[in-house]
């Protein structure tokens, strides 16, 4: 039989609290933002594509919603958010157009859809597209904060992190989507078509290169197979060029290429014992 010794708990008590909220030392950490950010998200997908969505109504509820991520996330008042939101809202037709343009990329590349809706309503792919485009928007206004929190809960969703600095041409399709991972800096330009797995990072991380381009350029009309690396912000693959799976690519490729991962495969015959 274990004996356990009991102390009074007052003052310990205390004594934890007082050192918690000494140590809780960030003064705008508040986790409600992060919640907010993604009734907005759903709130806001819904109200583009959704046909039983009524938009005029959402309109209104998005601007209230919008006001209280204001209120939480923005904290410079050298820089005024309160334009933010009509100057964002003008740009949603613009940005639905594009969507749309990915769906239907999407509908006509992939053998295995059966309709336009599936692809809006089944594809993660397109679903993180979406929200990136959404998010993209915001983060041009000069409000990164919200479009992260935007692009992190598709990213939960769905498996593909796209920072919201990225920029991304027309009619882009994202197959399968699981594990693709695209850099604040990368460009990828239109009729681009990746697979599960994709990478397109940097070549190196460290803090004094935040302001510079470290991550590739993707021309028009490139394919980029499952789980291909592609790295650098000197990096560009030039357009109508396949990048094969697993292929590592560090420099520049011209257009027109095909570039392909040599696997060694070693076959060990077995004896025939019998």
């Amino acid at each position: 039989m274990v004996n356990f010794e009991t102390q009074p708990l007052g003052m310990d008590k205390s004594k934890i609290i007082k050192k918690i909220n000494e140590n809780k030392k960030q003064p705008n950490l508040r986790y409600r933002l992060k919640r907010n950010v993604e009734d907005f998200t759903n709130l806001l997908f819904l109200t583009l594509f959704d046909i039983e969505t009524p938009v005029e109504e959402n309109i209104v509820t998005l601007e209230v919603q919008f006001d209280e991520l204001i209120n939480l996330a923005c904290w410079n008042i050298e820089k005024p958010c309160s334009k933010i939101w009509s100057n964002y809202l003008e740009q949603l037709p613009k940005v639905l157009e594009k969507l749309n343009l990915d769906a239907e990329a999407i509908a006509s590349c992939d053998p295995a859809s059966l309709s336009i809706e599936e692809v809006y309503m089944a594809y993660p792919g397109f679903y993180a597209i979406a929200i990136y485009r959404l998010a993209h928007e915001l983060y041009n206004k000069g409000f990164p904060l919200v479009p992260r929190l935007m692009t992190e809960y598709a990213h939960r969703q769905t498996g593909v992190d796209i920072n919201p600095g990225a920029h991304i041409g027309e009619s882009f399709f994202i197959d399968h989507a699981t594990g693709v991972v695209i850099g604040e800096t990368a460009v990828i330009k239109n009729n681009v078509k990746i697979y599960q797995g994709v990478t397109l990072g940097a070549l190196f991380v460290t803090k004094n290169l935040q302001r510079t381009k470290r991550h590739p350029t993707i021309e028009d009309n490139v394919t980029i197979y499952a789980n291909a690396t592609i790295l650098g912000g000197n990096t560009t693959i030039g357009e109508n060029s396949i990048i094969g799976g697993n292929a590592w690519v560090t420099s520049s490729v011209p257009p027109n290429s095909k570039v392909f991962h040599s696997a060694e495969i070693k076959v060990k015959s077995i004896p025939n014992v019998s």
